[in-house]
């Protein structure tokens, strides 16, 4: 009887043995797309970095690193994507963080198709940021990402705003040099000298054109990361709300994103056509629109807004 006992002892540990064996390589390899999908979002993020310098100032060593970082993630990311789908059993997309992987797959091998036939990749100066942020979201995971106290959900809130803020305040600061930089320009052209100007407003105090120009563009390079900075920190508290994927179809994320959009393109074409002067202050006055827009846009969000909700 004792050897019996002994038997029916062993055998539900052996099962359990057993049980443990087969579900946690299981386990373990249900986690590998989610790896090689968060490989992908550094290698991307790498990638969109070193796309500015390439595009905005011709940097044949960046652009080399663009192309081949930027590579190494849609590699990644193709093997992420190829493990999620068989592991599933299935050939489709379902579920939003699914779908915004596959969305930034598609636009990763957009760019690369593009630079692949035209060798350019002045795309990827939209293309590589936004396939980030369609990657970023999904890397955290299937489910909803919670941070591990309240203290560090409030030091993140506060890095969104601050960085949202610089960028704001960058923003103006760029606007008012290119309008002092006009008002510069018709001072210099009608040659009042400072006796001739109205006492009331002298303008002798300016700085000169070439100063005002470099004031204006280095404020805009340093707002540009502070907006990047505050989209991607919004958009990891935003994935760990209640709310979820419905928190991007507020009326001011979608502005938000909008105005990073602008604000890539105002940076990009001040760059490669070397707009000076009026042309330039209409398209900083233009981003600047766009930004009050978003503020304003506090007035209508129900979900996103500053003060009480």
């Amino acid at each position: 009887m004792l050897s019996n006992l002994e038997t029916e002892l062993r055998e539900p540990r052996s099962e359990l043995h057993h049980s443990i064996l087969i579900i946690g390589p299981i386990k373990v390899e249900g986690e590998m797309y989610l790896l090689w999908l968060r490989v992908a979002a550094i290698l991307y993020a790498a990638g969109a970095v070193a796309v500015f310098p390439a595009v905005l100032y011709g940097r044949t060593g960046w652009r080399k690193s663009c192309v081949h970082l930027a590579g190494l993630g849609f590699f990644f990311h193709f093997v992420s994507c190829v493990e999620m789908l068989v592991q599933a059993h299935r050939w489709m997309p379902v579920g939003t963080r699914e779908i915004e992987s596959l969305l930034g797959f598609a636009i990763a091998g957009l760019f690369f198709l593009v630079w692949w036939l035209y060798d350019a990749i002045s795309l990827g100066i939209f293309a590589l940021p936004i396939t980030f942020f369609a990657v970023l979201v999904p890397s955290l995971g299937p489910d909803r990402y919670d941070f591990p106290s309240q203290g560090v959900r409030l030091s993140w809130l506060y890095a969104h705003i601050a960085a949202l803020q610089a960028a704001f305040v960058a923003l103006g600061f760029s606007l008012l040099a290119s309008i002092l930089y006009l008002v510069q320009e018709r001072r210099l052209k009608s040659k009042l000298q400072s006796s001739q100007e109205s006492r009331w407003l002298p303008l002798d105090w300016l700085p000169p054109l070439d100063t005002l120009e470099r004031i204006a563009h280095a404020t805009l390079e340093f707002g540009f990361p502070c907006m990047t900075v505050g989209l991607v920190i919004g958009s990891v508290l935003a994935q760990a709300s209640p709310l979820g994927a419905a928190y991007f179809l507020d009326p001011k994320i979608i502005a938000s994103f909008f105005l990073w959009v602008i604000y890539v393109a105002l940076l990009f074409v001040r760059r490669s056509a070397g707009l000076r002067g009026l042309r330039a202050a209409y398209l900083s006055g233009a981003v600047f629109l766009v930004m009050l827009v978003v503020l304003a846009a506090n007035v209508i969000s129900r979900i996103h807004r500053f003060g009480p909700q």
